[in-house]
């Protein structure tokens, strides 16, 4: 819990109580540092101190190699995109002053401010009409110079739509994503990472989810020398519902990295977290970070968060932390849970007593742990392409 602020007749230059000083801002903890609700944040890059990489939200991430993105000049001008839609979705650029920019989040690191500051345009995808609606947004090509994106994806009231933003090539891109679901609208957003190996780009997504509205979030990270995706979910609305999921597979000198955050913040919101990761290859790093908040706001609060990795190689690292905060006693359910192992080998004697030989058993374990998660998106095309774009990581790694 929070410290009292001191009196003025215990006010001294050196405040210490219990071994522990006041923090720098005069007071005595009003908010406790771990309180994921009070991290600061800001559009401005100017307002964020210098990055060193003990922060808590880059500590686990490679900063001195990420340094041109996050305080270095980045091109925000508009870039090409390729577009397949049906009636009933629009995408066009639009200028940075609309009233929908900034409706979702707000920057929470230096990386993500200077984005937002440098972006000259934003691309705006709106979902609307009573007919499901989709849209494939590609980008390819992006160049090796440090560029800046802003996205900002519309659900209108009552629709029902599906947006796939795809990644590939080469790129250096620091990005924020908004996403406003509007009352009683179901959306699903699928963001694929299937960059170039020399490709960097971190990307914070913010979500907004309003009355009775649901929400499908899916970041699926193959490609990339360095890939960082945080989505952001505000159950802002009574009765809002987020799923989000993840799948990853980190190869030799790969780094991937989530850090997720959902914030329960009206009555009877519900949630649920599920990412999978795989690892193969020397140098193969993954990071995971789930933060839960439940608000005093929130009662009858239904969450859950889960984080589960696969190690196929020796010289791989996963980092794996589920936290979760809660403000109320009324709450329907809420938990956590992380693991972290190589493989079953009962599954892999099971299948191999039954005449499968051991690679194919190994494929076949792996695609099964991961296509779980792929299979909740509910596009069956697009989840096939996943499929067999997992099966080419798995051949093209290093075997166990």
């Amino acid at each position: 819990m929070s410290a009292a602020a001191p009196t003025t007749a215990d006010t001294t230059d050196d405040r210490v109580q219990h071994g522990a000083k006041a923090h720098t801002d005069g007071g005595w903890g009003l908010v406790p540092v771990q309180t994921r609700s009070e991290r600061f944040h800001s559009t401005d890059p100017a307002a964020f101190p210098a990055v060193t990489g003990r922060e808590v939200d880059w500590k686990l991430s490679p900063v001195e190699r990420l340094r041109p993105l996050i305080d270095g000049p980045l091109d925000g001008s508009p870039y090409a995109y390729l577009a397949r839609e049906t009636p009933g979705a629009v995408v066009d650029w639009v200028d940075r002053t609309s009233n929908l920019v900034g409706s979702a989040g707000t920057p929470e690191d230096k990386a993500s401010a200077n984005a937002w500051a440098s972006t000259e345009k934003v691309l705006s995808i709106t979902l609307s009409g009573e007919e499901p609606s989709s849209i494939t947004i590609g980008r390819s090509g992006l160049d090796s110079q440090p560029r800046a994106g802003h996205t900002v994806i519309h659900a209108e009231a009552n629709t029902t739509s599906l947006v796939v933003l795809r990644n590939t090539g080469s790129a250096q891109l620091a990005e924020n994503v908004e996403i406003v679901v509007d009352e009683g609208a179901r959306l699903t957003v699928v963001t694929l990472q299937e960059w170039d190996d020399d490709a960097v780009h971190l990307a914070s997504h913010f979500a907004s989810i309003g009355r009775d509205a649901q929400l499908k979030h899916f970041v699926v990270s193959l490609g990339g020398s360095i890939v960082r995706v945080n989505p952001s979910a505000h159950l802002s609305g009574q009765g809002s519902d987020a799923e989000l999921y993840g799948v990853y597979f980190a190869d030799a000198g790969q780094h991937l990295e989530q850090q997720v955050y959902v914030n329960h913040d009206a009555p009877n919101s519900r949630s649920r977290v599920n990412y999978k990761g795989a690892l193969q290859g020397a140098g193969a790093r993954t990071v995971w970070i789930g933060d839960v908040l439940i608000g005093r706001t929130a009662p009858g609060t239904d969450s859950y968060e889960q984080n589960r990795n696969l190690v196929l190689s020796e010289g791989t690292r996963a980092d794996s932390i589920p936290n979760l905060e809660i403000e109320t006693g009324d709450i329907a359910g809420a938990g956590h849970a992380s693991a972290t192992g190589r493989f079953d080998d009962e599954h892999l004697f099971y299948l191999q007593s039954r005449g499968i030989d051991k690679a194919e058993a190994r494929r076949l374990v792996v695609l099964g742990f991961l296509s779980e998660v792929i299979q909740k998106i509910g596009e069956p095309g697009l989840q096939e392409r996943l499929i067999d774009a997992l099966e080419t990581e798995l051949t093209g790694g290093a075997a166990s």
